[in-house]
């Protein structure tokens, strides 16, 4: 990608997020290293560094661009719907939508996880799930309370099942070396959640 040598600051950083993003998607994340950075941005390691302290504050304005980014769109899937579970549909697709955009992204956030000990960026991915889950919850308790939904299902399970679901067919898709695969499997998997959880027509 070509990049020209001289930009604000702050569009500076989110090139350098997409770049890592990038190469996250060709190669093992933790294997990335700053020269292959600026490398890859076209510049040298000492202008990456004004930008940068350290290669952990890279990895800190990823995380935030991917929480931001993932935030939004599913905020505003879900805004669009008509009902809690058309919302669920709209942030499990978009969400889907995501990562096959950016197929980096989820390599990245695995990684991070496998990390020994607490990191600012490992910090970062935990509130992401959190704040993800949040919502997920709301539109949960939100459809059990309009009868969408069974009033017996367990929201915490519903949740964790919700991302389970996504995590799964994210593996499989890079298991599989095929990213579109996701695309494929992602609605029939909703079905089967979507099944799991509404209330049965009397």
């Amino acid at each position: 990608m070509e990049h020209p040598k001289h930009l604000p600051a702050e569009e500076r950083r989110a090139v350098t997020v997409e770049a890592v993003i990038e190469l996250a998607a060709e190669q093992n994340p933790s294997e990335i290293t700053t020269a292959a950075i600026a490398q890859r941005m076209k510049l040298t390691q000492g202008a990456l560094f004004r930008h940068f302290p350290n290669k952990e504050a890279i990895w800190q304005s990823v995380m935030g661009w991917v929480a931001e980014r993932l935030l939004a769109s599913v905020d505003q899937a879900a805004g669009a719907a008509a009902s809690p579970l058309e919302a669920l549909e709209a942030m499990f697709l978009t969400h889907i939508d995501f990562v096959a955009r950016h197929p980096g992204i989820p390599r990245i956030l695995f990684g991070e996880l496998q990390r020994a000990g607490e990191t600012p960026a490992k910090r970062m991915v935990k509130t992401l799930i959190g704040r993800y889950g949040e919502r997920l919850h709301t539109q949960i308790e939100a459809g059990k309370a309009s009868g969408q939904l069974a009033a017996e299902v367990n929201s915490v399970a519903a949740v964790t099942l919700f991302i389970g679901v996504i995590q799964g067919l994210v593996m499989q898709s890079m298991l599989a070396g095929d990213v579109e695969q996701i695309r494929r499997q992602a609605p029939g998997a909703f079905v089967l959640y979507r099944r799991s959880i509404a209330r049965l027509e009397e």
